[in-house]
């Protein structure tokens, strides 16, 4: 396989993965919009993992929500962050048999975007993002599933990056 046509290939599995994880994210929040806006909150696991329905206008935490123009600037930057990430996406070795243990670091790539497309569509169309999901166990922030594959994403990277593969380009 020439190096171009595999390039193609692993962009377009890119693109598919992202956009698959971008609509499952949007159909959630839709669906909290449409169920749980203005209900109380239910319980999806007893103890553990409850939904209900949260505008956040900040970022993680609700850090930055009465920051001037935060929206923008925020958008600016995961828009910025969302760039890299494909970037080192194409960076990513492919094509050689010997390739193929990067797919460890293209997994945390496809969750890392995902979620950073989720929350940015929310944002630049609402002007906040819409969380739903909350831990029961733990006075936590409520958070959406786009912040999980952001999260799992980093975490994953960085446990292939310490741990897995070695020689990382």
């Amino acid at each position: 396989m020439s190096n171009k046509k595999g390039l193609w290939k692993y962009l377009l599995i890119y693109a598919v993965a992202v956009s698959v994880l971008v609509l499952l994210d949007l159909w959630l929040k839709l669906w909290s919009v449409e169920h749980l806006m203005g209900q109380a909150s239910r319980s999806l696991i007893p103890g553990v993992l409850g939904l209900t329905f949260h505008r956040n206008p900040g970022i993680a935490f609700g850090m930055f929500r009465n920051l001037e123009y935060g929206q923008w600037i925020l958008s600016g930057i995961v828009a910025l962050l969302l760039l890299a990430v494909s970037w080192y996406y194409t960076r990513i070795p492919f094509g050689r048999r010997e390739d193929r243990k990067y797919w460890a670091l293209r997994i945390p790539a496809i969750l890392i975007a995902a979620g950073g497309a989720g929350n940015l569509i929310d944002r630049i169309t609402l002007g906040y993002v819409r969380d739903m999901l909350m831990f029961e166990f733990i006075n936590f922030p409520i958070f959406n599933l786009a912040d999980a594959y952001v999260v799992a994403g980093c975490f994953m990277g960085l446990f292939v990056s310490l741990f897995v593969i070695k020689d990382i380009p």
